[in-house]
């Protein structure tokens, strides 16, 4: 036992304290609420993408669809390109929104969260239009031809403008950590034009952004034209290290390391699938977006809650219908038919503090191993082209099976690569919770107290 407190304890210090110092970082909690804004129209647009694409898996659907459907697909497909097509917007507003009311709140700065969000969207629209250099005078590219079309510098693709999609994301949490900084700093300066108190609240909140407008303008387009003197931009130098970062999460190796994470931040009490899961959001959300333009990538949506966590963190929905219906303990029997109705929506808070999971060492080793060895098999059956990759992001509370065949497209094989990732969980789970069920027996009949 005292082994396995110096294991809690170096998990605490080296992993629990620094998780949670970057999880208060201020930008930190602006995009993992950008995140979270986001993602009730994600799922929307999504819903409409798997409507679009039920009769490539039901052919027998096509003709119906062809009659129906399809007939105004146009229309309905609009709240899919007003979401996934335009998802850098969402990501640029709320974080601006979002950072501005922290520093107002927190540093008691005279700051109008709306003024933020819409100086971040202003400074992140300066960035999209592409330029070039062409006989020593700088222009807006214009080329179209079979591969390209960009109109005075804005590239058009089937979803609208494509840098206002999925990969403008990282560019536009960028661009509203500098338009509220500068935003910031001419409040702290005093550097804003007061109006009397006289004159209406709307007017006077217009002429207090009127200096900070002015100071995005010139910061972001001196970093604009700094870039597009060297042929590159600001899009094409964010993709070189965010590139970077995607590639890692999306490879077996990463997405292990995540699932370590998140099993370790919750060994100790915190709540790790929020924490990293807020980190992951915009590189899952342009992973989903790749897949839907024809790439292949495991980690992408709700792959989390479709492959890898059924029944909750830890993926624990084997586990939880085992003690509620075969374990021996009067205790475990009670804890699991009262976490059962909640495991099936995902959701085992029940178990991980009531077993407890928390601060457990005779069940931290399957807390660990049986999400990596799902995520395994979610992942190779995706890598492998065994199912196909995730394309629609679902509500994370979908029960198993429905959640891999909705979010893949109307995949069957992924309702069967979902039930062996979860049957595969509860085979790591079993001798651990057979063992700890018979130490809790011993304990009701009077042995001393395990944990």
């Amino acid at each position: 036992m005292e082994n396995e407190n110096k294991v809690f304890a170096f998990l605490e210090k080296y992993l629990m304290g620094p998780m949670g110092k970057i999880a208060s970082f201020r930008i930190v909690r602006a995009i993992m609420a950008a995140g979270m804004a986001s993602i009730p129209f994600v799922i929307v647009g999504s819903m409409f993408l798997v409507l679009n694409v039920l009769p490539e898996t039901f052919t027998f659907l096509e003709g119906f669809f062809d009659n129906t459907f399809f007939r105004i697909s146009d229309l309905y497909m609009l709240a899919n390109k007003t979401t996934m097509g335009i998802l850098a917007l969402y990501f640029g507003l709320v974080i601006g929104y979002e950072y501005t009311k922290i520093f107002a709140e927190e540093e008691e700065l005279n700051l109008n969260p709306l003024n933020g969000a819409l100086l971040s969207l202003f400074a992140f629209f300066m960035t999209v239009p592409q330029l070039v250099i062409e006989n020593g005078k700088m222009t807006l590219v214009h080329l179209i031809d079979e591969d390209n079309t960009i109109v005075h510098g804005w590239e058009m693709v089937a979803d609208g403008v494509s840098r206002l999609g999925a990969t403008g994301i990282f560019t536009a949490i960028i661009m509203s950590v500098i338009a509220v900084q500068v935003y910031r700093l001419c409040v702290k300066q005093n550097w804003v034009i007061k109006m009397p108190e006289a004159v209406p609240e709307g007017v006077s909140r217009s002429f207090t952004a009127l200096i900070p407008a002015f100071l995005v303008a010139f910061v972001v387009l001196l970093i604009n034209g700094i870039l597009v003197a060297l042929g590159t931009d600001i899009f094409k130098i964010v993709a070189i290290p965010f590139g970077f970062v995607v590639n890692l999460t999306s490879s077996w190796v990463g997405i292990l390391i995540i699932y370590f994470l998140i099993s370790a931040l919750w060994i100790v009490g915190i709540h790790g699938a929020t924490i990293i899961s807020g980190f992951l959001t915009p590189i899952v959300l342009t992973n989903l977006q790749s897949n839907i333009d024809g790439a292949n990538i495991p980690f992408a949506g709700e792959f989390q809650n479709a492959f890898v966590y059924m029944g909750g963190s830890g993926a624990t929905l084997g586990l939880c219908i085992f003690i509620a219906f075969l374990a021996k303990s009067k205790q475990l029997k009670v804890l699991g038919k009262a976490a059962l109705a909640p495991g099936i929506f995902n959701i085992n808070e029940p178990l991980i503090f009531g077993l407890p999971i928390v601060y457990n060492p005779f069940l931290a080793i399957p807390f660990f191993l049986a999400p990596m060895v799902s995520a395994s098999i979610g992942y190779w059956s995706i890598k492998l082209k065994i199912i196909g990759p995730v394309i629609a992001h679902l509500p994370w509370p979908t029960p198993i099976g429905a959640g891999a065949f909705l979010s893949t497209g109307g995949d069957y094989l992924a309702i069967i690569v979902a039930l062996v990732s979860a049957i595969a969980a509860f085979i790591v789970w079993l001798p651990f919770i057979k063992m700890y069920d018979s130490k809790l027996v011993k304990q009701e009949e009077g042995e001393e107290a395990l944990i």
